[in-house]
């Protein structure tokens, strides 16, 4: 530096600036796989921002890919405004790479990449199969779709895109009493094994109730419960889920990511139109933040990160999609009757998802 220290007042402020350095680069260079759950990539954090029109989106056209579900498929059963696949998310700090879908098969060249969760999962699933292909229009492709093993093979560069479909993590087993949830089981894991990346997302079944439950009772533990408490017993599963993560997952050759929680729009209060519900919504709410707040589920994902021994990043998109109130199928579903204000129109918002996806890869 040019000087000598001759006092230990000299020296002591020689290290003080040192740790000072030290923390604000600490601060602003974030390492994702310390972080556990955490939501930073060098110094910028993908998920707070605003929605601004695009008119280079969206990724593909619908009618063009072979993958996409009629559930998801808003165009072709009738949608007759096109404005919400004009939206882009912008992060406060930074530029989010535009999503290349050959250079994503060409890092993920020879690798098994799986979705594992509820008909989120399937969303997401389907929209990057659908953005890739629209890269590659011409590469040779094997679509199986089966429950609870669905996949797509891009067999040119030897990707697989693997959807496992189990709502809530955690089995759901045969006992005398009849279907048991069982917060504490999680046998489906073994085919998730093996996987070079894997996506996972759970809750929005755990709400479910009456005839639309997939089980009769709850096991946690030696105990049987008719019912529980939802949030609880969400937990209880989670919890029960990043065990298997820390006992299973080989953070040298497994990523682990978790969808976060996709919010629904039924209530128009929620965003202070208390007669509104996502039909009919146009554009996307202004501004970086949702009058309602996060759900509980989201803060009961971040505890649950936050005891996870290995890394697994939060893909935290529950905000960005709160803005998002145009942006579902609600009357043009080609399998949902009625208003669907829980799941997403392709192309859309679920393509952001697997923008920050993407992002969070190679940034």
């Amino acid at each position: 530096m040019g000087f000598r220290c001759k006092s230990l007042l000299c020296l002591f402020l020689v290290v003080l600036l040192v740790l000072l350095q030290v923390a604000s680069a600490r601060q602003h260079y974030y390492n994702v796989t310390r972080l556990r759950g955490r939501k930073q990539v060098s110094g910028c954090n993908l998920f707070e921002g605003k929605w601004v029109f695009d008119p280079s989106y969206p990724f593909y056209d619908s009618s063009e890919c072979p993958f996409l579900d009629p559930e998801f498929d808003c165009l072709k059963y009738g949608r007759p405004d096109e404005q919400y696949l004009k939206y882009s998310w912008k992060p406060d700090a930074c530029s989010l790479p535009r999503f290349d879908g050959m250079s994503f098969l060409a890092k993920w060249r020879g690798k098994k990449i799986m979705f594992v969760g509820d008909s989120l999962s399937l969303n997401m699933w389907e929209s990057l199969a659908c953005m890739i292909h629209a890269s590659v229009p011409n590469s040779k492709t094997i679509y199986v779709s089966k429950d609870p093993l669905s996949f797509v093979i891009f067999e040119d560069y030897g990707v697989t895109l693997y959807l496992y479909r189990t709502p809530y993590l955690v089995d759901i087993v045969r006992e005398n009493v009849g279907a048991v949830l069982n917060l504490g089981s999680i046998n489906g894991g073994n085919a998730w094994k093996g996987m070079d990346l894997l996506i996972f997302n759970s809750w929005h079944w755990w709400t479910h109730k009456g005839k639309s439950q997939a089980w009769d009772y709850i096991r946690d533990g030696s105990a049987l419960y008719k019912d529980m408490d939802r949030l609880q017993a969400f937990n209880k599963g989670l919890t029960t889920w990043g065990n298997w993560v820390d006992s299973n997952v080989d953070p040298t050759k497994t990523k682990v990511f978790f969808q976060g929680i996709s919010p629904t729009h039924y209530e128009g209060k929620e965003w202070n139109q208390p007669k509104k519900s996502c039909y009919g919504e146009l554009e996307p709410l202004s501004g970086s933040t949702y009058p309602a707040g996060a759900p509980p589920a989201a803060a009961m994902v971040n505890k649950v990160l936050g005891m996870i021994r290995k890394p697994v990043y939060l893909l935290d998109i529950t905000t960005l999609s709160q803005l998002r109130k145009d942006a579902h199928p609600s009357t043009y579903s080609g399998k949902h009757q009625g208003n669907d204000c829980s799941h997403w129109c392709l192309p859309g918002l679920p393509d952001t998802w697997n923008q920050l996806l993407y992002a969070a890869l190679v940034m």
